[in-house]
């Protein structure tokens, strides 16, 4: 994928306030980000959609998002995945945004190849301990919008939280995120936003 920096940096600001707020930023915000004029912003996006990188609803206020599986640059690199903040693993907590990258060839050594359209979170919290998730772990997270009962999802709550949980319909309709630690209830809710599936599990002991 041919992406000039500062294309390539508007997508990652889509895909980190689309993690943090669960939604997308304004093109003025996007302008005001990455040091542009708006109608330059504007210029940038439309490029990244004739390139299926984005897609948008016209007429509609933050409503450009990623193509699914699109591969991106910051994603694709060998050993590197993007560090997009922390994870709750027990009560829900305010995602921080940042941007760094998770270098596994520092962490763990042997080559573990690539996967476009994955990223990292650094895991806060016990609720998750019993499937061997536990606090100040890495999770490689495939980036997806659905999830199948059963999967680990990073899930985005209707109060605008993040949570690493097991995901569970039940037959009411409802959603229960179920942790794994007897310390901890279910979160049952109406209603979420998948914002992707762990895929890994990495910890460092050094």
């Amino acid at each position: 994928m041919n992406l000039t920096p500062k294309q390539l940096r508007i997508v990652q600001l889509i895909r980190e306030c689309r993690l943090t707020n669960g939604y997308s930023p304004t093109i003025q915000e996007l302008a005001e980000a990455t040091g542009v004029s708006k109608v330059t912003a504007f210029e940038h996006v439309g490029a990244l959609v004739r390139k299926g990188v984005l897609t948008r609803e016209a007429h509609k206020a933050r409503s450009l998002s990623i193509v699914e599986d699109a591969p991106l640059p910051d994603e694709a690199a060998p050993l590197q995945f993007p560090l997009v903040g922390r994870i709750a693993a027990g009560m829900p907590i305010e995602k921080c945004a940042q941007d760094d990258m998770l270098d596994l060839e520092n962490l763990v050594g042997p080559r573990l190849g690539s996967n476009a359209g994955t990223f990292a979170l650094r895991v806060e919290g016990d609720s998750m301990q019993d499937e061997g998730i536990l606090d100040g772990d890495y999770v490689l997270v495939e980036r997806r919008n659905t999830a199948r009962d059963g999967e680990r999802v990073v899930a985005l709550l209707p109060d605008g939280e993040t949570t690493l949980k097991t995901i569970f319909r039940e037959a009411n309709g409802q959603i229960r995120l179920q942790p794994a630690n007897d310390a901890y209830e279910p979160i049952i809710v109406n209603d979420c936003q998948i914002q992707g599936v762990v895929t890994a599990v990495l910890r460092s002991y050094r």
